[in-house]
């Protein structure tokens, strides 16, 4: 016997996902009713890419080094809610958009080395300086 669906297999792209793009799921929303988005950046990689479809659409993470820029493009399903860990502490350093952060008007923090955003389904598109 022959099995090329060997767990080793799937701890990686565990993960890939829940690591590397960052796209976990919380207790309080099973079922990805509340995202987690916590890319971890860097460790020699210069992109990164995942969707996941759910039963509420389809949630996506996608980050790339650019220069001493980060761009983190975020897909978040209808019905949902997202909480998104930005790889900075300074708020000042981000845009969504093009816009300043503050323009979401969405619960902002901080903890460690990111500023943390408490966001609604829709398409975002972050912008961080190193």
């Amino acid at each position: 016997m022959n099995s090329l669906n060997h767990y080793a297999y799937g701890a990686i792209g565990n993960w890939m996902y829940r690591q590397m793009v960052g796209i976990d799921t919380y207790e309080d929303g099973p079922g990805y009713k509340h995202i987690k988005i916590k890319p971890q950046i860097g460790e020699g990689f210069t992109y990164a890419s995942a969707s996941l479809k759910t039963y509420y659409g389809t949630v996506s993470s996608d980050w790339k080094v650019e220069g001493n820029n980060i761009i983190l493009d975020v897909k978040i399903p209808a019905n949902t809610k997202a909480t998104v860990f930005l790889p900075s502490a300074n708020a000042s350093k981000i845009t969504e958009s093009g816009k300043p952060l503050t323009a979401l008007e969405a619960p902002l923090s901080n903890e460690e080395n990111y500023t943390i955003l408490q966001l609604g389904s829709g398409k975002y598109s972050f912008r961080i300086k190193k």
